[in-house]
C-alpha cells in the first residue's frame, strides 16, 4: 500500500514562487507514475502537472505550462512540483496521486493513491 504525504505549501505573494513535495512511502515509487492535482474552492479538481514512473516524461495542464516543472527521485521517494510566477488563480489545494504504470494517462483517469493535500494560497 503507497502512502504520499505533501508538503510545502503555504502562503506566497503573487510573482512569487513555491516547491512542493510529495514522499512516497509502503511500496517503490518506480512502479507508478505521478500526478499533481489541484481543487480551488468552489471549483472541481484538476490535474495539472504528470511525470512517467522513469521521469523522463512529462507533461502539464495549459493553465500551468512555462510556469510549472515536475520532477521525481525515486531512490528518494519524493516527487517535487516546481511553482513560479504563481498568480491568484492557483490559489488550491494540491493533491499528489499515483497510478500504476509507466505512461501518464489523461487525468480524467483514476488514480490508484492520493495524499491528503496541502494548501497555496497567492495572497498579496
Amino acid at each position: 500500500q503507497l502512502q504520499l504525504v505533501e508538503s510545502g505549501g503555504g502562503l506566497v505573494q503573487p510573482g512569487g514562487s513555491l516547491r512542493l513535495s510529495c514522499a512516497a512511502s509502503g511500496s517503490p515509487l518506480y512502479y507508478y507514475y505521478i500526478a499533481w492535482f489541484r481543487q480551488a474552492p468552489g471549483k472541481e479538481r484538476e490535474g495539472v502537472a504528470c511525470i512517467s514512473s522513469s521521469g523522463g516524461t512529462t507533461g502539464f495542464a495549459d493553465a500551468v505550462k512555462g510556469r510549472f516543472t515536475i520532477s521525481r527521485d525515486n531512490a528518494k521517494g519524493t516527487v517535487n512540483l516546481q511553482m513560479n510566477s504563481l498568480q491568484p488563480e492557483d490559489t488550491a489545494v494540491y493533491y499528489c496521486a499515483a497510478a500504476s504504470g509507466q505512461s501518464c494517462r489523461p487525468y480524467s483517469v483514476g488514480m490508484d493513491y492520493w495524499g491528503k493535500g496541502t494548501l497555496v494560497t497567492v495572497s498579496s
